[in-house]
């Protein structure tokens, strides 16, 4: 059969990191090898790069499956893709997976969906296809949600590596800010931490378990950009694995430039796994600082402190690996709060940040205790982007409290010595795209701050 996987592109109300990356939809590259291992024709489309309307696509495929995935902003999006999907083609099936379908998949309930995926998306996926293609019915598929069948999710990968060669005429237009062009690779699934706030144990049902290693370098040799961005939630987890890695990328003579998602404590406690990771390509860790407060981070659950945050950005600048930081902002803060966040980024000496409004996503904990005082509908999906204001503030007006979120990013961003340093290190040119990119993100904020909602 002939299959069209799709990676939808954001709603104009979201306040798009794509502005500042896209990365690769490795989640689509995965069906795609497994699809094609069962004996299916497939392509993959990525509509954040295509100018074509989706209609033609359709028509040019003439698909008799489509898979499209997403997370939470691209909801309606996705129920607008599958009404587009079914007018230009009647009896084309359509099936919607990725990490929202998982946790929420009543959110994808629409008569112009045929499946949700609830668990196990390509096994899932695999056994629709194989279903439809012999004309068997499919209400026996456990990990369709409309079935409401019981199910247990896997707890290993024993799938083809994702096919690269899908997405060969978009690759040299994938990167993640400096990290340009920029593939992906997954080493493990879940997290084994429990942060009140976060939506990665919600996907696995609170499982974590990793790929064998030799399997991922194995797959680091197949891929050909330089820059490799590991997404797992958290790849510094098992400093005995980690260690062993670097051991094999130099054995292997494997030279890549990674980007990770890391904790706070692990590179604080772990100086000589950084030192022998920096020496191997290590170039960059996003780590989820969270607050320069303690009671917040004893609020979160996260299992750190001040003093360990600001210990592991020092474990950074030491090997010379830059720290992407990422911040909550609490909805109770007021002025204060925000400047003294910045005298802390300050004494940090970080020069990139992401600072997120604190959103209580659906399917995560907090979400019961403020779903009464939500200030974006649930149904307004295009705004659940971690960057809107999701809960009313206690504080500030959501005009001061978008002001304030400006006011903190140019201060830091635009400091003389932050400038000078990013031109020196990634070039005029990178550090002009980069700041294009943060330019578009600030008109969307200042139109917030304009129309006061």
């Amino acid at each position: 059969m002939r299959i069209l996987l799709i990676r939808p592109r954001p709603h104009k109300e979201t306040i798009g990191l794509q502005k500042v990356m896209v990365c690769e939809p490795l989640e689509l590259e995965y069906v795609g090898a497994y699809v094609k291992s069962l004996g299916h024709q497939v392509a993959i489309i990525d509509m954040i790069l295509e100018k074509k309307p989706l209609a033609y696509f359709i028509k040019k495929y003439n698909p008799k499956v489509v898979g499209i995935t997403g997370y939470i902003a691209h909801v309606n999006i996705i129920k607008a893709y599958s009404e587009e999907i079914k007018k230009a083609s009647k009896g084309c099936k359509v099936i919607v997976g990725g990490v929202h379908a998982e946790v929420i998949p009543e959110d994808f309930d629409s008569p112009f969906i045929d499946y949700v995926l609830k668990a196990n998306g390509l096994k899932t996926f695999g056994e629709i296809l194989t279903a439809l293609e012999k004309g068997l019915p499919t209400k026996d598929i456990r990990g369709v949600w409309a079935n409401r069948l019981d199910y247990v999710k896997e707890t290993a990968f024993p799938y083809p590596h994702p096919d690269r060669t899908l997405t060969a005429v978009y690759r040299s237009k994938y990167y993640y800010m400096f990290h340009n062009p920029c593939a992906l690779i997954k080493t493990s699934y879940g997290c084994p931490y429990s942060c009140k706030f976060c939506f990665c144990r919600q996907i696995t049902d609170g499982k974590y378990f990793c790929r064998e290693l030799q399997d991922i370098l194995n797959e680091l040799k197949g891929i050909p950009e330089e820059e490799v961005y590991i997404v797992d939630d958290d790849f510094l987890v098992d400093r005995t694995r980690l260690l062993e890695f670097c051991r094999q990328l130099e054995e292997q003579d494997i030279r890549k430039k990674f980007l990770i998602y890391g904790r706070a404590d692990f590179v604080a406690a772990n100086e000589d796994v950084i030192r022998a990771f920096a020496a191997r390509g290590l170039r960059a860790v996003i780590v989820g600082l969270e607050s320069g407060n303690e009671a917040e981070l004893v609020k979160y659950n996260k299992k750190s402190s001040v003093r360990i945050n600001e210990a592991a950005v020092s474990v950074l600048r030491k090997y010379g690996v830059e720290c992407y930081g990422t911040f909550i902002l609490g909805v109770d803060w007021g002025k204060e709060d925000f400047d003294s966040l910045y005298r802390w980024i300050c004494k940090l000496g970080i020069k990139f940040i992401n600072l997120q409004p604190f959103t209580p996503l659906p399917g995560t904990e907090p979400y019961d205790a403020y779903k009464d005082e939500l200030l974006i509908p649930r149904r307004d999906y295009e705004k659940w982007d971690l960057a809107h204001l999701v809960v009313k503030p206690s504080k500030l007006s959501v005009r001061a409290y978008y002001l304030n979120i400006l006011k903190l990013y140019y201060k830091v961003t635009m400091h003389p010595k932050n400038i000078l340093d990013m031109i020196r290190q990634y070039g005029v040119w990178e550090s002009l795209k980069l700041s294009m990119g943060a330019s578009t993100i600030t008109c969307q904020y200042m139109k917030k701050i304009i129309k006061g909602r």
